[in-house]
């Protein structure tokens, strides 16, 4: 089961994390078809959270056709966002945390990885829009 954090410094609000969590699990297998999402009462005690901030995250997921709720049940997930399977995010995603690491090692900060990889994604963009 997903547990959410959410972060009260950051400019996303409270319910767009939820939502962007709940993606993220979906990309990375965390959470599949069939899986249940924590209740309402259970993010709410876990993050301190307003009941109607769940609420609203809940039905834009809802609305994307990711979850659906199914009275006195719970909500539950039903589809995931198009792109490529689950495998693949988690096989990529070792092979970042593994870059990570060493761009640690040699010295870099967050945010000068941060910068180092926005750059490198617009470099990319860029080439892709002359070829």
């Amino acid at each position: 089961m997903i547990s959410f954090r959410l972060d009260g410094r950051s400019v996303v609000p409270p319910y767009l994390q939820i939502v962007q969590q709940v993606r993220q699990a979906l990309r990375m297998g965390v959470l599949d078809v069939g899986d249940k999402l924590p209740t309402v009462r259970e993010v709410v005690a876990a993050t301190a959270v307003n009941p109607n901030t769940v609420l609203k995250a809940y039905r834009d997921l809802e609305r994307d056709g990711l979850v659906e709720p199914r009275a006195g049940h719970g909500t539950f997930v039903v589809g995931r966002p198009s792109g490529p399977p689950p495998g693949t995010h988690s096989r990529l995603a070792r092979s970042l945390a593994q870059w990570v690491r060493g761009a640690r090692e040699a010295g870099l900060d967050d945010e000068s990885i941060e910068s180092l990889l926005r750059i490198t994604l617009q470099a990319a963009a860029d080439e892709e829009e002359t070829a």
